[in-house]
């Protein structure tokens, strides 16, 4: 019996999921220093995959971290564009923006830098998708934020929001744990919204994502 990992390369080969821009991506963000969080390939491949079926035109994104997640997005995108991605660490801003200018696409990036709970107000709507993949305890702030953005038909993802099974856990009280059941319960408690949630697994471990749509 194949394990995770080797499923995800199994998928990642036969689909020619990963290209050498990504791996790049990859390779530059490791070189500088950043944590290895960013989206797998196959996750990766799911976010460009919603971009083009819902035919979005601007997506935004909270949290760059390296621009692997953000590449993949803005390559999705149609020439005009545009992909708005926040993050609060002026370094790993760099280094996402020399990745976007690498893989030809930072015409269609605007990065900005700072506290998204404190950039997002001043963000211009309306998104067709938005991707929340930044500190968990910070969720609930970020959803809100992103349904102000937001219209009828907008798509609002949510990473990291099954993290090894402890948002189903009662007992876990840690903020990261806190903030996922917070934002599943807000999207639970509004009535503009309708969503599910896929549980992953693969070489990231066990995992998953928060799926919203803006029905009003």
């Amino acid at each position: 019996m194949a394990e995770p990992g080797e499923v995800d390369a199994y998928f990642e080969t036969t689909l020619g999921i990963d290209d050498p821009v990504l791996t790049r991506a990859r390779e530059r963000a490791r070189s500088e220093g950043l944590p290895d969080i960013a989206v797998s390939p196959l996750q990766g491949a799911f976010l460009g995959l919603l971009v083009r079926m819902l035919g979005a035109r601007r997506v935004l994104e909270v949290g760059t971290l390296g621009g692997y997640s953000g590449t993949v997005i803005a390559r999705a995108l149609p020439d005009d564009g545009q992909l708005v991605t926040l993050e609060v660490d002026p370094h790993h801003a760099e280094v996402a923006r020399a990745v976007f200018d690498e893989a030809g696409i930072g015409d269609r990036v605007e990065v900005v830098v700072g506290r998204a709970a404190d950039t997002l107000p001043g963000l211009e709507g309306p998104f067709e998708l938005v991707f929340i993949d930044a500190d968990k305890p910070s969720n609930p702030t970020y959803l809100r934020a992103a349904l102000a953005l937001s219209r009828p038909g907008t798509v609002i993802v949510v990473d990291n929001v099954v993290r090894h099974g402890a948002v189903a856990d009662p007992a876990d009280t840690s903020a990261n744990a806190v903030g996922s059941r917070e934002v599943t319960e807000l999207v639970a408690a509004d009535p503009r919204l309708e969503a599910t949630a896929l549980q992953t697994v693969g070489a990231k471990g066990w995992d998953g994502f928060l799926l919203a749509r803006v029905v009003g």
